[in-house]
């Protein structure tokens, strides 16, 4: 029968193999935290993919560039759309 060590009196090749049996893997599963974009938060990247994909400006480069210089400086898409109308 073997006789029993303590843990702080073992090798730390043999800690490391007692505390591995405890663990588990996760199974292919993200253990981070995921977490949703606040929707009322103001988003720059959703305004740009919008102006983007606006069809009214993807005719013309010409205009794509203006617009996206008007919004660059306003900040929103709002003033841009206003220049359509």
């Amino acid at each position: 029968m073997k006789k029993y060590v303590s843990l702080d009196k073992r090798s730390k090749k043999a800690q490391k193999k007692y505390y591995a049996g405890f663990r588990r893997t996760w199974d292919g599963v993200n253990p981070e935290t995921r977490i949703m974009p606040n929707g009322k938060a103001y988003n720059r990247k959703k305004d740009k993919e919008k102006l983007r994909k606006s069809d009214c400006l993807s005719e013309n480069g010409f205009a794509v560039a203006f617009f996206m210089k008007i919004f660059m400086k306003n900040r929103s898409l709002t003033s841009v759309l206003s220049l359509i109308k």
